[in-house]
């Protein structure tokens, strides 16, 4: 938060103390007056010896005394006014569209297609450039190999999903393609879903190999007759180069 923004969400529980400021003006200009009409000293029968005293540090440091006493009176009342840093609820009525992206991290995404990128660095760009578009849709990320785990669930921290999906990498997960596995988790992720719109996105490059449910059964499961699905692949016939 910047300091702009924290200043202007600022407010006070007693402010009626904030009338004590309009004292200071008051005291600093009655000190003025003192000091110019009111003559103090002390008598010495020789001039010369008071010229050989000279001025301490802390007969230079009077005229400024009074303002850093004013200063301190001041931060005094604010304290006694209790300044608190308000904040503001917006209730935001949308009608989102609940999605969970589904990634393939199995071995064969370390192809090189676009050297010197790999299959998965592109496709997390594209996930990434994906979510950035989003505005009030919740969104989950799913990866698979040959198990599949939640990377994180549906929300609409956009912030926490981008820094998820910048964290998938290679290897975590024994390799294999269980595309009916990760299908079923994001199926039972959508399973309490209340949203009108339910969406799964898949991302592979391959065809289920691995993994105790296939593509299809996972589509026939009562959450995911009700939702859409997205399939994003690489085409096969492209040669491919493996580190």
């Amino acid at each position: 938060m910047s300091w702009v923004g924290a200043f202007t969400r600022l407010q006070f529980a007693d402010p009626w103390f904030l009338l004590l400021l309009l004292l200071l003006p008051l005291l600093l200009a009655r000190r003025i007056w003192v000091q110019r009409n009111l003559k103090g000293g002390l008598v010495f029968p020789q001039t010369s010896l008071a010229g050989q005293l000279g001025q301490s540090w802390t007969v230079r440091f009077q005229p400024w005394l009074i303002l850093f006493k004013l200063a301190g009176m001041g931060l005094l009342v604010i304290a006694f006014a209790r300044p608190q840093l308000g904040s503001s609820e917006e209730d935001i009525l949308t009608e989102g569209v609940d999605i969970m992206i589904t990634v393939d991290v199995s071995g064969s995404m370390a192809a090189e297609d676009f050297r010197p990128r790999n299959r998965l660095v592109v496709a997390k760009q594209v996930i990434q450039d994906f979510v950035r578009g989003r505005q009030s849709d919740r969104l989950g990320l799913v990866i698979f190999a040959a198990r599949s785990f939640t990377k994180c669930p549906l929300t609409i921290d956009y912030d926490v999903l981008l820094k998820q999906i910048e964290d998938v990498e290679l290897g975590v997960i024994d390799d294999g393609t269980a595309i009916g596995t990760g299908l079923a988790n994001a199926v039972n992720r959508l399973r309490s879903s209340k949203a009108k719109s339910r969406v799964i996105i898949l991302l592979t490059d391959g065809v289920n190999n691995s993994g105790e449910i296939d593509p299809l059964t996972a589509a026939e499961l009562p959450a995911a007759s009700e939702s859409r699905y997205i399939r994003w692949v690489w085409d096969e016939r492209v040669l491919h180069r493996f580190p």
